[in-house]
């Protein structure tokens, strides 16, 4: 072992000492075994609900004894890790509250290590340990231990009221709860394919949502914008989603018809959701979808737009107009990318009502990929832009859904 800490035996201890222990007392259970590694200091943080800042877990303190405080995602050496997924090199001494920049990895002597948190495409937040000396084992220990932990905070946060607490920086309303708890995760990806969405805004949400599924070779894709913005919204939208998912197997037309009767019948025609519903063949790339009232969704090809995904649409569901009718296929190319989203992502205005529109949010997305930032970096750049642009207040749901096939972009979201 060349005198190395068994880190197998660390991260069995681990393993078997988290099954007890809840997320308050998360990080001082990973301090404590990780102090033969001889780490001199270990801070975990995890991305808040809106990914603007990093917190740190419960029952953390600094050098001096103060608690921890959350950081800056924008600005900061833990938050460049974050972004990037790599990990970032400093000087125990730097202040982990600003910014500075990175010094190359392997210097010599003791070096703080920013690392990112994965669990598998999905950013949890990132582990800072300050280390006696950098080598290519010691990095990937780090990353060892970052992944592990990563895990560790996802197998305690669906049920735990301290991490909501934590990551939230604003009250939840009640709609918004509602439609959380329902989501997928905002980042997933297999060797073939990503996907990710950014939705806001995130505290207020009424009744826009996403949803999305694997299913052998197919994804299975949905995006919805429910008539207004109150809690009959936000279950309009959760209607649409349950109903999506009890009968994704039948065929796109069918599901759509199914969600047009589930709220008809919980609101007697009286609220409706536009959507669109999408079927991606995942060997082939040929992709199926019918749109029920919804802004079209744009296919980006090569660092362009290669087409709009306009066809005859459908009625809303919810309105027991008439049963879908028009299933629409193409055929996409590998690197393909679906870009899905609500009309409060190209309506967005400045104060003097200049809209932000389809064409600067198309641009915005491809130049985020000619620069290789990865997707979910883009979406949370996208919705930090919007938010900007409309001086922190959003007059309408803004979702984004954004699709990548075979692009080969898959190593960007893992270490």
């Amino acid at each position: 072992m060349n005198g190395r800490p068994d880190t197998g035996r660390i991260w069995g201890g681990l393993v078997r000492d988290h099954h007890l222990t809840p997320l308050d007392d998360l990080a001082s259970s990973v301090i404590e075994h990780v102090r033969p590694l001889g780490y001199a200091e270990v801070m975990i943080y995890v991305a808040s609900l809106r990914p603007l800042y990093l917190v740190p877990l419960p029952g953390q303190r600094d050098a001096y004894g103060e608690p921890l405080n959350r950081v800056a995602i924008d600005s900061t050496l833990a938050g460049h890790a974050f972004r990037n997924l790599e990990i970032v090199q400093a000087r125990p001494t730097v202040d982990p509250y600003v910014g500075e920049a990175a010094e190359p990895l392997g210097s010599e002597g003791p070096r703080r290590l920013w690392v990112p948190m994965l669990n598998g495409a999905e950013r949890v937040g990132v582990l800072g340990v300050t280390v006696p000396a950098v080598d290519a084992a010691t990095k990937r220990i780090a990353t060892e231990l970052g992944s592990l932990v990563a895990l560790l905070v996802v197998s305690k946060r669906a049920y735990s009221d301290a991490f909501a607490r934590l990551i939230r920086t604003e009250e939840m309303h009640l709609s918004a709860e509602m439609l959380w708890t329902l989501l997928p995760i905002r980042n997933f990806a297999t060797d073939t394919m990503t996907v990710s969405a950014a939705l806001e805004p995130a505290y207020r949400v009424g009744g826009d949502a996403f949803d999305y599924a694997l299913d052998g070779d197919t994804l299975h894709l949905g995006i919805f914008d429910a008539m207004g913005h109150d809690t009959s919204a936000g279950l309009t939208a959760a209607i649409a989603l349950s109903a999506n998912r009890r009968r994704r197997r039948a065929g796109l037309l069918e599901v759509s018809d199914a969600i047009d009767e589930a709220i008809a019948g919980e609101f007697d025609a009286s609220r409706f959701a536009t959507g669109v519903l999408a079927d991606l063949d995942l060997r082939t790339g040929w992709l199926t979808w019918v749109n029920r009232g919804h802004p079209p969704p744009l296919v980006l090809r090569q660092g362009r737009v290669a087409c709009v995904l306009d066809s005859p649409p459908d009625t809303p569901m919810g309105l027991r107009l008439s049963p879908a009718a028009v299933l629409a296929r193409r055929q996409l190319e590998p690197g393909d990318r679906l870009l899905f989203y609500t009309d409060g992502i190209i309506e967005a205005q400045t104060p003097d009502g200049e809209r932000f529109g389809l064409e600067r949010f198309a641009d915005f997305v491809i130049r985020r990929e000619i620069d290789g930032v990865s997707a979910p970096e883009t979406l949370r750049r996208l919705i930090r832009s919007i938010l900007v642009y409309q001086r922190g207040h959003l007059q309408d749901d803004a979702t984004v859904l954004l699709v990548e096939w075979c692009t080969g972009r898959q190593h960007q979201l893992t270490m």
